[in-house]
């Protein structure tokens, strides 16, 4: 089978300085507490997907499911590792590239736009998308006046017709009622049975086991077991269970200590920064001896 996304030991971390200045100031400052530090979201995570595949990602609030999809969506790029994918992915998840300052109208032409269709396309597949929204008289009113059930509904609507190679659904069911989430399952079987390759992140264990062939857990950052979708949701039930059973203070305690493990200082600065260093610093030295040669010159 064709490999369609193929990713080796990727990692997104955030600089976690919250200023510009905190940033330039740590080129300067030499305790390890003052170089900044980094929030490891996704941490050297491997995973093969192939044609036709429909792998879903689990994981609690925080995981780094979200990071994972922008990635796939090549909406943000790995900080390291690499990422092939091959085929136009297109990420359904709540008001993902939505104006919301544009109508629903507007943004069904601009995102179609986005993704290649041409005018008479557009024209073609704009009543279906109307059609398959189903959000009324809103789909003339700006987005930003929507629910998020409204929001979704419009952005997967978008997200189906454009026809993509790769469909990326970061929890985009979970808003909204019962019936637009089995409509919409049953388009996304008609995109498995076409051969399409299908994310899926959710929090449901049993759309987990009824729709997607394998499972991927992320656990604050890191690949805890990808597999078949009966083993893995399996696993992770048990563990949601067991954490739910914990006390308020005990769960704070086991958050505090894996979030503790995500973050980093920066104990080796870029290369860039030591030249920039250098640089500043020699131009800082010769400033005195060019006041005094300009002294000279003028016989002060």
């Amino acid at each position: 089978m064709k490999i369609k996304v193929n990713a080796k030991n990727i990692s997104k971390h955030f600089d976690m300085n919250p200023k510009k200045i905190d940033f330039i100031k740590g080129l300067f400052q030499e305790k390890e507490k003052d170089k900044g530090k980094y929030f490891k979201a996704v941490n050297n995570v491997s995973f093969e997907v192939y044609e036709g595949e429909t792998v879903g990602i689990v994981g609690l609030n925080g995981s780094g499911k979200s990071t994972i999809s922008n990635m796939l969506a090549q909406i943000i790029q790995p900080t390291s590792g690499e990422l092939e994918i091959n085929g136009k992915p297109s990420l359904i998840a709540i008001s993902a590239g939505l104006n919301n300052n544009l109508t629903g109208i507007e943004n069904i032409e601009l995102k179609c736009m986005m993704h290649g269709l041409t005018r008479n396309q557009i024209e073609q597949l704009k009543p279906s998308i109307i059609d398959f929204a189903d959000i009324g008289d809103y789909i003339y009113q700006p987005v930003k006046n929507y629910s998020s059930g409204m929001r979704s509904r419009l952005g997967f609507a978008i997200s189906i017709h454009i026809d993509p190679d790769i469909l990326i659904i970061d929890e985009a069911l979970s808003v909204g009622d019962s019936t637009f989430a089995d409509k919409c399952l049953i388009k996304l079987n008609e995109f498995k049975e076409n051969g399409k390759t299908i994310f899926f992140i959710s929090h449901s264990a049993s759309q987990m086991r009824q729709f997607c062939d394998r499972v991927m857990w992320i656990h604050y950052g890191e690949l805890e077991a990808i597999g078949d979708a009966d083993d893995v949701t399996k696993e992770y039930v048990k563990f949601t269970k067991w954490f739910k059973e914990l006390n308020e203070s005990q769960r704070k305690e086991y958050k505090k200590e894996k979030l503790t493990q995500q973050f980093e200082y920066k104990t080796n600065l870029r290369k860039e920064s030591h030249v920039f260093k250098s640089v500043l610093m020699s131009f800082v030295k010769l400033v005195p001896l060019m006041l005094l040669a300009v002294m000279v010159l003028l016989g002060i």
